[in-house]
């Protein structure tokens, strides 16, 4: 039952569309993105994001600048986790214009567009802090996980 919530929450079309939008956000950016959906979780909902990133060997990055946008769709609840590179050099108001976008969609019930938005909008942040560099190759899968 939890998993066709998560299946429901976002139609094949729609993941695919979401990939897309990693793939166009990293073009411009050495940071990595990955999206992750589950239907809730009995922990705080940032230490799963922190297990999820670990999981998901984000902790991994050449330049410690993986970005996971964790979603708990029960929960209404989504949280966007930065590595430690990223945290080291970005103000911590960072991704409130993030959070913002992906909030206003979510509130109107497109989560694929604040999803598709929210990474476009995070690619944008990294460039300025992660330029694209020509030795960048994509280190992390594009796909969209699920618990």
């Amino acid at each position: 039952m939890a998993e066709s919530k998560v299946e429901a929450f976002l139609t094949p079309e729609e993941e695919q569309e979401i990939v897309e939008a990693i793939r166009k956000a990293e073009k411009n950016t050495s940071g990595e993105i990955r999206v992750h959906i589950e239907p809730t979780t009995k922990k705080d909902h940032y230490e799963r994001a922190r297990e999820v990133f670990q999981e998901l060997e984000m902790n991994k990055t050449r330049h410690a600048n993986g970005v996971l946008l964790y979603i708990a769709v029960l929960d209404r609840t989504f949280v966007i986790y930065g590595d430690q590179g990223i945290n080291e050099v970005v103000p911590e108001t960072f991704w409130n214009d993030t959070k913002e976008v992906i909030q206003g969609h979510f509130k109107q019930g497109r989560f694929k567009q604040g999803i598709v938005e929210g990474i476009l909008k995070a690619g944008e942040e990294l460039k300025e802090h992660f330029p694209y560099r020509s030795d960048d190759k994509n280190e992390l899968s594009n796909e969209v996980s699920k618990g």
